[in-house]
C-alpha cells in the first residue's frame, strides 16, 4: 500500500444551470413556459414582451436595435414554413412509411377539420356570448348560497357549513360523521339531523355518502323509491352485471317492470356535482398544426399564436453600458444580458425541437392520419430519437403535455407512440392501438346470437396475421370497459 499520482483523460456531461433550465424548457407546458418567460421578463431588465403590430412599422424601426426570438413571422417560423412547401423536409405523403405511396383521399371521405370559422368570418349575430361562457360559481360557493336561506341555529350552520367543507367537487360528502361532531363538539344526531337538512340542497343527490343513497335522494325527490326501487339501488353490483334473473329475485318484480326500473335508474345522475367546476377550464392550445395539402401530402407546421414573443432591448442594453457604474452593476448587467441572449435562443430551439420531433412523428405514422387508427404503427421513443438524431430523454421530454392539431382531431404527441404486437408469419408489427380498434370493432358488430368470446377473437386476429395471447384480448377489452362475453350476451338479449 503506497500513495501515488495518476493521471487520466476522460469526458465527462457537466450540467450547468443554464443547460439545466434549458431541458426544463422542453417539458413545460404552453401555459407553463408563458408563466416562466413573464417570470423573466419581470426580472430581467432587458426583456420585453414582443407584441403583435399589424402594419410592421414598428418593428421594421427597431429592428436595427433589438433581437427578436426567431418565432414569428419575420424570423425562424417563416424559414420553418418556407420548408414545409419542400419536399422532402416536413412535407410527408401518405404511405411513404411503406414500399407504396398511398394518396390521401382513397380512404374514403376526408376527415379534413373545418377552421373556416376561426378568427372571425361568421356571423357575429348568430353568435351567443354568455351561451359559450361557463359558470364561475363553484359547488361550494353554490350549497353555501343555500345555506344562507336555510332556516338552522348558529349552531346547526357552523355544522352545515362544516359539512360543505368536506364535499367534494363531485358532490359526496368524504368526511366520517363521527369525526365531524368530535372535532365540532356536537351530538351524531345532530350532525345527521344537519346532514339531511343539507341534502335537500340542490342539485339533488348532493352530499350523499355512497352511491346508493345518492341515487335514493334522488328517487325520493321523483316519489320512485319503493321497497322495489330501493331493493334494486341496494344492489348495484347486480345492475352492472345485468343480472336480471337475479335483480328481479330480490325485487320481487317480473321482466317487463325490472326493464322499466333499470330505464329510470340510468336517467339519474351519480355524479351531481359534476357541473360545478372547482376551478376555471383551461382549453388545450396545439403546439403544431398537421393539415392536409391538395396533393395529398401532409404539413406540418408550429402554432406561433401560442408562442411567447420576446424581445431584448439592445438600444436600452447599450444605454446604460455607456454610463459609469461600479463593477457589481456592470456584473449584473452582463449577467442580464447574457441571460436574455440565452433565452432567446433557448425558446428558439425548442420551437425547433418540437417541430422536428413532430415532423418525424407524422412521418412514421403517416398511415393513420391517410387511414385512420386502425393503421396506427407500433412507435416508441428510441425510433423517433435515432431517425432525428437526438437522445430518447430529450424525444420523451418534448412529447409531454404537448397536442397536435389534425385532421383526424387533436392528440397528445405520446398518442402515437404505441406498442408493437407481432404479426404471424414474420411480417411487419401491429401497433397495439390498431389492435384494441380491431376488437373494439368486432365487439360492436355482435349479435344476441353471435357473442365472442375472448379464445374466438384471437383466431379471428390470427387471421389477420395478428399474433396475440388470450390473455392480451382480455386486458385490451378490459381497458376499453368492455364486459366479458356472458355479461355481453345478457345485455344484448335483454335489449332485443
Amino acid at each position: 500500500m503506497k500513495q501515488s499520482l495518476d493521471m487520466r483523460q476522460g469526458q465527462s456531461l457537466v450540467m450547468t444551470p443554464q443547460l439545466q433550465q434549458a431541458i426544463k424548457l422542453l417539458q413545460l407546458s404552453n401555459q407553463e413556459l408563458t408563466e416562466f418567460v413573464e417570470a423573466e421578463i419581470e426580472r430581467n431588465p432587458l426583456l420585453n414582451k414582443g407584441e403583435e403590430d399589424s402594419s410592421g412599422d414598428s418593428e421594421r424601426a427597431q429592428s436595427d436595435n433589438r433581437e427578436q426570438l426567431s418565432l414569428d413571422e419575420s424570423s425562424g417560423l417563416g424559414a420553418a414554413r418556407d420548408q414545409l412547401d419542400a419536399p422532402g423536409e416536413d412535407v410527408y405523403e401518405p404511405g411513404t412509411g411503406s414500399d407504396t405511396a398511398t394518396p390521401a383521399g382513397s380512404s374514403g371521405p376526408s376527415a379534413k377539420a373545418d377552421w373556416s370559422g376561426v378568427g372571425g368570418g361568421g356571423s357575429s349575430e348568430d353568435f351567443d356570448y354568455t351561451a359559450n361562457l361557463s359558470s364561475d360559481v363553484s359547488l361550494h360557493e353554490h350549497l353555501h348560497t343555500q345555506l344562507n336561506l336555510a332556516p338552522l341555529s348558529a349552531a346547526d350552520r357552523l355544522i352545515a357549513s362544516r359539512l360543505i367543507d368536506e364535499t367534494d367537487d363531485t358532490g359526496y360528502l368524504r368526511a366520517d360523521i363521527e369525526e365531524v361532531a368530535v372535532a365540532l363538539g356536537a351530538d351524531t344526531a345532530n350532525v345527521e339531523a344537519v346532514l339531511s337538512v343539507c341534502q335537500g340542497f340542490d342539485p339533488t343527490g348532493v352530499m350523499a355518502r355512497s352511491i346508493p343513497e345518492c341515487l335514493g335522494l334522488q328517487l325520493k325527490e321523483l316519489g320512485r323509491y319503493d321497497p322495489a326501487m330501493e331493493a334494486m339501488v341496494q344492489n348495484l353490483q347486480l345492475v352492472a352485471k345485468h343480472d336480471l334473473k337475479g335483480l328481479a329475485d330480490i325485487c320481487g318484480v317480473d321482466k317487463e317492470d325490472l326493464l322499466d326500473m333499470m330505464s329510470e335508474l340510468r336517467q339519474l345522475s351519480p355524479k351531481p356535482g359534476s357541473s360545478f367546476a372547482s376551478d376555471a377550464s383551461v382549453a388545450v392550445t396545439p403546439d403544431v398544426f398537421v393539415r392536409e395539402l391538395p396533393n395529398g401530402m401532409f404539413a406540418v407546421e408550429l402554432n406561433s399564436e401560442n408562442l411567447p414573443r420576446v424581445l431584448m432591448d439592445k438600444a436600452y442594453y447599450a444605454e446604460v453600458t455607456a454610463l459609469p457604474m461600479r463593477e457589481k452593476e456592470k456584473e449584473f448587467i452582463s449577467e442580464c444580458a447574457a441571460s436574455a441572449t440565452w433565452l432567446i435562443k433557448s425558446l428558439d430551439q425548442r420551437a425547433r425541437t418540437i417541430l422536428k420531433v413532430a415532423s418525424e412523428i407524422v412521418r412514421q405514422q403517416d398511415a393513420f392520419f391517410a387511414h385512420g387508427v386502425a393503421h396506427l404503427r407500433p412507435l416508441n421513443l428510441k425510433q423517433v430519437a435515432d431517425a432525428i438524431e437526438m437522445h430518447e430523454s430529450t424525444v420523451s421530454r418534448v412529447t409531454t403535455n404537448k397536442y397536435m392539431s389534425t385532421p383526424r382531431g387533436l392528440f397528445e404527441l405520446k398518442y402515437f407512440f404505441s406498442a408493437a404486437i407481432p404479426a404471424t408469419g414474420g411480417g411487419e408489427a401491429h401497433s397495439a392501438e390498431a389492435v384494441r380498434h380491431r376488437i373494439k370493432t368486432l365487439i360492436d358488430n355482435e349479435t344476441p346470437d353471435n357473442v365472442l368470446s375472448d379464445d374466438q377473437i384471437v383466431e379471428i386476429l390470427t387471421g389477420y396475421g395478428v399474433d396475440i395471447a388470450r390473455r392480451t384480448v382480455a386486458k385490451y377489452r378490459e381497458s376499453l370497459n368492455i364486459p366479458s362475453s356472458v355479461q355481453r350476451r345478457r345485455i344484448l338479449r335483454a335489449s332485443a
